[in-house]
């Protein structure tokens, strides 16, 4: 399942895509005019966006310009879906940092096999693959997790859960979220479980200086924020 924001100004456009992502797992929302999409990306930052070229307020190109320009949103992955199909018009879009470009009319099953292609392009955790954020680096092939202190040593659970939480930086993950990522098939495991682990990990990351990193967002759930924009978890 992949978190996705379609920026569409268009209803039953939005509505037909978002209908059809859902049925394919994904989690979507929907902003249909250019702040209200800037809003959302501030607030959570989405796994890939599926953005319009024309909408009230400011142009797609010059959305995907501004994110592309931002530290915070530069590997966001952004599909442009528009009706703007003329060559120079995709040459332009891919040329602002679009990961890819679908012109309207599109059929279904080829924007589901597009986004699965961006996704897989962008994504960060195969098995293989060392994650660092800020003075924090996690390696899954030694199950090590270094900080500039030293070695930080926790048990498997922890490790699998600030892997994923280091996977996805600055996004708020609730607590049936992390269960159904880090835990699997929780069909007998109590929320409170994901209360537990946590604190557990922060007690590793005490003497490194980074526990504060995991952030908890009262009444939505948590998040590992960069040193930059880490405050002291509540």
């Amino acid at each position: 399942m992949a978190h996705i924001l379609i920026v569409e100004d268009e209803p039953a456009i939005a509505e037909l895509v978002a209908m059809n992502l859902r049925h394919d797992g994904h989690d979507v929302r929907i902003a249909g005019h250019a702040d209200e999409a800037q809003r959302s990306v501030q607030a959570e930052l989405p796994d890939l966006v599926l953005l319009d070229w024309m909408l009230p307020g400011e142009p797609g190109i010059s959305l995907a310009r501004r994110w592309r320009a931002d530290a915070r949103t530069r590997q966001m992955p952004i599909v442009m879906l528009t009706a703007r199909s003329q060559e120079s018009d995709v040459v332009q879009g891919l040329d602002v940092g679009a990961d890819d470009y679908l012109a309207k009319p599109f059929s279904t099953a080829e924007l589901l096999a597009r986004i699965r292609a961006v996704l897989r392009r962008k994504a960060p955790e195969s098995l293989d693959t060392a994650v660092q954020v800020g003075p924090l680096k996690l390696d899954p092939t030694t199950m090590r997790v270094q900080a500039p202190s030293g070695a930080v040593h926790l048990g498997p659970t922890e490790f699998r859960l600030l892997r994923y939480l280091m996977t996805y930086p600055e996004r708020v993950h609730s607590r049936s979220q992390l269960l159904d990522r880090v835990w699997g098939d929780h069909v007998f495991i109590e929320e409170r479980t994901v209360d537990v682990h946590i604190k557990r990990l922060r007690d590793a990351l005490a003497d490194t200086g980074c526990a504060t990193m995991i952030e908890t967002v009262r009444g939505a759930g948590y998040r590992l924020a960069k040193p930059a924009l880490a405050s002291q978890a509540g």
